[in-house]
């Protein structure tokens, strides 16, 4: 298939969409997504040449309302064990996250991939510890969630921690997020009902407001 018109077209009960060969890009038209309900297979999507941004909110325009808003999650390394859990659980709820050791392709060039994400996403989900508050990666990434808060005068960063370091700190970044926003408290994590109680309140804090709702829809 090359620079094939999908116009007003049904593709959800299509069989072998996920066979079809791709010499070229090809152009879906928002009729089609529509009337396939957004039910379109994403290895078909980035065959025809669909941009990620594009696929990740067809199926939510379509079919189903944005109850959460979207997170790039940053963390240090040695914070990956929360990280994938928590990235996971939020990924169950039906919050759209982008986690980098899931997400990144083999071969991308790490740094412009991750600026590209966090500013498709809603929110930057910062994972605050002893690890990420000295971490000169994470400092680039709360820098450019700053940046982009500037620019559109809203919030987009979204801090939680994981242990008091955060609290320490006298200057720099991590001083400016202590003392500016709330920060959700993950401390005891690794305890079943203390976590769930705290995912349960950072649903909630991330549930979309009817604004929100719009923005996107004009994406």
């Amino acid at each position: 298939m090359h620079l094939t018109i999908f116009v007003d077209t049904d593709l959800s009960l299509v069989k072998g969409l996920n066979l079809v060969h791709h010499e070229g890009p090809s152009s879906i038209g928002i009729d089609t997504i529509v009337r396939s309900k957004g039910q379109i297979s994403e290895k078909f999507f980035r065959g025809a040449g669909v941009s990620d941004t594009i696929i990740e909110y067809a199926r939510y325009l379509v079919c189903n309302p944005i109850e959460y808003q979207t997170c790039f999650i940053s963390y240090a390394s040695k914070d990956q064990k929360f990280a994938e859990k928590l990235y996971f659980d939020l990924q169950d709820k039906g919050v759209r996250c982008w986690f980098a050791p899931e997400d990144l392709k083999i071969g991308e060039k790490i740094r412009p991939r991750i600026d590209e994400s966090i500013h498709v996403h809603d929110k930057l989900l910062l994972i605050l510890s002893e690890h990420s508050v000295n971490s000169q990666w994470v400092e680039q990434e709360v820098e450019t969630a700053l940046e982009r808060e500037r620019k559109e005068k809203r919030t987009i960063l979204f801090p939680i921690r994981l242990d008091k370091a955060v609290m320490d700190v006298e200057y720099g970044w991590p001083a400016l997020v202590r003392n500016t926003r709330n920060i959700g408290n993950f401390v005891r994590w690794k305890q079943h009902e203390i976590y769930h109680k705290a995912l349960f309140r950072l649903l909630n804090d991330l549930r979309a407001s009817e604004s929100a709702v719009r923005q996107i829809q004009k994406m």
